[in-house]
């Protein structure tokens, strides 16, 4: 019996060194690109000229889907008034399969009805599919995804058919320019330093909290709930986050945005009924 013990525990420890080994063998020897064969959706970068106030955005992402595989590559630039923006959105996107995992990213809603999504997302190479352990090894490059709602939340909502919940985030406005500029910059940083997604360091929610975290005294603590995202709105809501007096149960009912996205998935106003 004390043989088998001390044989699992050396076999335990052979795996821990093995990996450890490996992934600093990846981290030496793989550098990131931005010149790979990238699947077509993300083949093209968002960048943003800054002057004071007035951003113009590069590329905005406006695909129209048949299906997840079927599509019609539209991109357009579309210039910003810092001062004119009024509410930051926390979307939260469940997968299915993998316990506590999900996409995160953020919309920013503009005056005049305008909003636009930021989404840091693994930058795929054409037929290659993601995965969590792939993603220690320095398998994908990152990109922030700059899309209008109607592209990266209905593919979401209609065609993966995956949950969507839209939190309004309670913040003051200096805060929301704040965070709103430095996603951009960091965008800018990537069109000519690439770098690697890694599943625990470098995700679509450790960035955002990275970015709050930046401009912001009172920062995020650190809790598992960042790395299984999941539950990241709970958490959010914990710390007082979500713009909202329901419970979170409530809030969480209200906030779910599917019934509303099919419904209105061709409407002109899409972006605004589906917050109604």
């Amino acid at each position: 019996m004390e043989f088998i013990i001390h044989f699992v525990l050396y076999a335990a420890y052979a795996s821990v060194i093995a990996l450890a080994i490996a992934l600093a063998a990846t981290h030496i020897v793989l550098l990131p690109s931005n010149d790979r064969d990238w699947s077509p959706d993300q083949a093209v970068l968002s960048s943003a000229d800054i002057h004071g106030d007035l951003i113009t955005i590069h590329n905005i992402r406006n695909f129209t889907y048949a299906s997840t595989t079927n599509y019609t590559a539209r991109y357009y630039d579309k210039t910003f008034d810092l001062k004119a923006l009024r509410m930051v959105w926390y979307i939260v996107v469940p997968f299915v399969g993998i316990p506590g995992s999900a996409h995160t990213f953020l919309s920013f809603e503009f005056e005049g009805n305008q909003f636009l999504s930021i989404s840091v997302e693994i930058r795929k190479q054409k037929g290659e599919m993601f995965s969590p352990v792939s993603g220690l090894f320095n398998q994908y490059e990152i990109m922030y995804v700059i899309a209008d709602e109607r592209d990266i939340v209905k593919l979401r909502t209609d065609y993966r058919k995956e949950l969507v919940y839209m939190y309004p985030v309670r913040a003051s406005a200096e805060k929301m320019q704040a965070v709103f500029l430095d996603m951009l910059k960091h965008a800018n940083r990537l069109t000519a330093h690439p770098e690697f997604y890694n599943t625990i360091t470098n995700t679509c929610t450790t960035n955002i909290v990275r970015h709050v975290n930046k401009i912001s005294p009172k920062k995020i603590p650190w809790n598992w709930k960042i790395l299984f995202p999941a539950k990241s709105d709970e958490f959010a809501y914990d710390l007082g986050m979500i713009d909202t007096d329901l419970t979170f149960a409530e809030a969480r009912q209200k906030f779910f945005i599917n019934d509303k996205a099919m419904k209105y998935a061709d409407d002109a106003d899409f972006s605004v009924k589906i917050r109604e």
